[in-house]
């Protein structure tokens, strides 16, 4: 097979500027694995065409005679092209309906389908993700309406230093403006009427981790659950953050026996959640958990409604966006330049913006586009390495032949036509 590389452009939305294989990554491949690229033009995408064109890559509207396509979002169905290798995040995997005619055209042109989503070690760690990403672009946006948010109900405050994420040239701009609201934050107060300020964040992940990223430029001090009480009773002034692992979110129905993690996630009914005592003290919460319908809430309605006026909670951060998920509020995507909306509890109602009674819900679905160049780098750079062995792969033989990294292979979910072997249960999806 020609070791040929096609990288298209992305048209998901307006604001998708990502690119699986950056410039620098496309002129190694071709230096020391002799791949040859073929991209598709693209005036949004985070590095030019002119830059592809000089790490050795060649500037074409119809990619589709390359063997291999990558992508970053869903490809259009109508732009499938039959017996090709695809890579790129289907959202196909827990049997998505809307994405079922995608995966269903795969198959009918004996596609091969390879997704990031599942590209893991032996222990199950994903290793190619932009999750990072969305935990820095999501904190960026987070104090930036916060600050908005503030203002309307009165208050000016440094927290309107930070602009929206993606309004940055890259992360360290960003970051220099939040190291500005950090510096001010040293020799001023913020509002009593609102302190303390606590942010809370469900998960330590890699989502996690980069929104705590932000948050710690800032003069943050980190406790406990189970201190949060002592600190708004005290009310102390400052910013506090708080990590919370699922032995704070749920707690055994059986008292007699302790919280047992891996027994929760097999079993979680028998488990009661306990993190509303939690929820009903903090300022900020940013959800960076993968959630079921087999497990609790994070954010039920009824609690905002049964808790509205005596919460403290102005702002909700709905990185993981499941629609009417976790946060049972998160009741559709939202677009970068509007991020959020008010959730009232009073009358059910939503209203876009930042303005208005109840509580701010950002949901952002697609967060690292708004950090474009600094994503596709480092995504680039945990790809990279396992190209040459999708490349130089032999695909006559059988799927259990092949000669696939065993991580790739893992991430092969339609092979040549076929759904492989971990991947037939989404038989029962395509048939609905």
């Amino acid at each position: 097979m020609e070791k040929l590389v096609g990288l298209r452009r992305e048209d998901k939305n307006i604001w998708e500027r990502r690119v699986p294989l950056t410039p620098k990554h496309v002129k190694e491949l071709k230096d020391k694995d002799y791949i040859e690229f073929i991209v598709q033009p693209f005036e949004r995408r985070a590095f030019a065409d002119d830059e592809f064109r000089e790490a050795g890559a060649e500037i074409d509207e119809n990619i589709n005679r390359a063997p291999f396509i990558f992508a970053v979002k869903e490809i259009p169905i109508n732009l499938l092209d039959e017996n090709k290798t695809y890579m790129f995040f289907s959202h196909t995997i827990k049997g998505q309906s809307y994405n079922m005619p995608l995966l269903q055209k795969l198959l009918d042109l004996n596609c091969t389908l390879i997704d990031y989503e599942e590209i893991k070690d032996e222990r199950g760690r994903r290793l190619v993700f932009f999750g990072r990403f969305a935990g820095l672009a999501g904190m960026i946006d987070a104090l930036h309406i916060y600050g908005e948010r503030l203002k309307y109900l009165g208050y000016e405050t440094p927290f309107l230093h930070v602009k929206p994420s993606y309004s940055y040239g890259d992360v360290n701009h960003a970051k220099e403006d939040v190291q500005k609201l950090a510096d001010e934050l040293k020799t001023s107060d913020l509002p009593d009427e609102f302190a303390p300020y606590i942010v809370g964040f469900t998960g330590y992940g890699n989502v996690s981790k980069g929104a705590q990223e932000i948050l710690d430029i800032l003069p943050v001090e980190e406790i406990a659950p189970d201190e949060i009480q002592n600190v708004v009773d005290e009310k102390r002034k400052g910013i506090f953050k708080v990590v919370f692992k699922e032995e704070n979110m749920v707690e055994p129905k059986d008292k007699s026996q302790p919280f047992e993690l891996l027994d929760y996630y097999k079993n979680p009914e028998k488990y009661s959640p306990i993190f509303e005592k939690y929820l009903v003290n903090l300022s900020v919460l940013v959800n960076a958990v993968y959630w079921d319908e087999k497990y609790p809430r994070i954010v039920s309605k009824k609690f905002l409604k049964e808790n509205y006026g005596k919460m403290r909670l102005q702002l909700i951060q709905d990185i993981s966006c499941d629609i009417n998920g976790g946060v049972e509020i998160t009741y559709k995507a939202t677009e970068p330049d509007v991020p959020g909306y008010v959730y009232n509890p009073k009358d059910d109602s939503f209203t876009d913006g930042y303005e208005g009674e109840g509580v701010v819900n950002l949901a952002v679905d697609n967060l690292p586009t708004e950090l474009p160049k600094d994503s596709s780098v480092a995504f680039g750079d945990a790809l990279e390495p396992f190209v040459p062995g999708i490349v130089n792969a032999d695909y006559e033989k059988s799927f259990e032949e092949i000669n696939l990294p065993p991580e790739i292979k893992r991430a092969v979910v339609v092979y040549k036509g076929e759904l492989t072997p971990d991947y037939k249960y989404l038989n029962e999806f395509l048939k609905k």
